[in-house]
């Protein structure tokens, strides 16, 4: 079995090695791949592996031994999955591996949002706490998290993980989720709909998926709905954000700040208006990247090719079965 993988770099910089996959097949790594670069690379691969590289209609058309496609990632929003059903290729992902490490991240962001503690790192650094005639130095102002409400849209397993740290936290759990969800077994949580919720909400965190219908929707109305200490985190994705919109409304004190983990145009760019935000966390879309998560990553895709390697494909995402 010919196995190419189109971007392994971010998956594998050189601490996950791909032996499980090595396992299954003869395997051809590149680290990342130019949409120009893709048909020629991805020739002669019964199965091929994407990340971020785009596998359009007229690419799977053009590969005549291709059987099987594996994303390396939970979305598949760069295959399309419909050319593929049209020539009976199934397409997998790998749901779930990512969780614990996203919700993880949520709070790193919001903590530091919340108790500033890189800010005062720099501080005494700096040697303003060693100048100070008090045992303490208060420069920025601070806030629990405990008592206060966390508004979760979407609410797939990410979500219900980070409503369950925020429950830990103390915190009031609001959610909006396209279907009625039942209670968890660790507490409440008030489902609601998204203007109530940005309403209400001292801490809004995004976990949907982008689609047509919701790109862009937290725009300059909706963020107006927030609390003026409100803060926004997003580490989902970023086309979710209108990022003047947002951009504007840090710098205008409309809420109290924003901690992104992705943005619309990715690697972000120097003239993106969130670069210069006031009170605005940027992490460049690590949050999925513990080892830990990218081993649970790389074992599930090495059992997602086994599995279609045996004619019983998992994690299917466009319908294609084996009888």
């Amino acid at each position: 079995m010919n196995i190419t993988i189109l971007d392994g770099y971010t998956l594998n910089p050189g601490d996950n090695p791909w032996t499980p996959v090595e396992k299954l097949g003869t395997v051809t790594v590149f680290d990342r791949t130019l949409p120009e670069d893709t048909l020629e690379r991805a020739q002669g691969a019964q199965v091929l592996l994407t990340n971020k590289t785009p596998l359009p209609a007229d690419v799977i058309n053009a590969l005549p031994e291709l059987e099987y496609i594996s994303v390396l990632a939970t979305g598949y929003d760069v295959v399309d999955i419909r050319a593929a059903e049209k020539r009976g290729i199934p397409v997998s992902n790998v749901p779930g591996y990512s969780t614990p490490a996203v919700a993880q991240h949520v709070f790193a962001l919001l903590l530091e949002l919340s108790s500033k503690t890189a800010g005062y790192d720099r501080a005494v650094k700096a040697g303003e706490w060693g100048a100070q005639p008090d045992f303490c130095h208060i420069k920025f102002p601070q806030a629990e998290l405990q008592g206060k409400r966390l508004g979760i849209v979407g609410f797939g397993s990410i979500g219900q993980a980070v409503a369950r740290i925020g429950h830990a936290f103390g915190m009031e759990i609001l959610a909006h989720a396209p279907r009625p969800k039942p209670q968890p077994s660790w507490g409440k949580v008030t489902f609601t709909d998204l203007d109530e919720l940005f309403e209400q909400a001292d801490a809004v965190s995004l976990h949907c998926p982008q689609t047509e219908e919701n790109k862009g929707f937290i725009d300059r109305s909706l963020i107006a709905r927030m609390r003026p200490s409100a803060m926004l985190i997003n580490t989902a994705r970023g086309t979710l954000i209108n990022e003047p919109d947002l951009a504007d409304a840090l710098n205008n004190d409309v809420i109290a700040g924003a901690g992104l983990d992705v943005v619309a145009a990715e690697p972000i760019s120097e003239n993106n208006p969130l670069m210069t935000a006031k009170n605005c966390l940027i992490t460049p879309h690590v949050a999925w990247a513990t080892l830990e998560s990218r081993k649970r990553l790389m074992e599930q895709t090495a059992r997602n090719i086994d599995a279609f390697m045996n004619r019983a494909p998992v994690n299917v995402v466009n319908g294609v079965t084996f009888a």
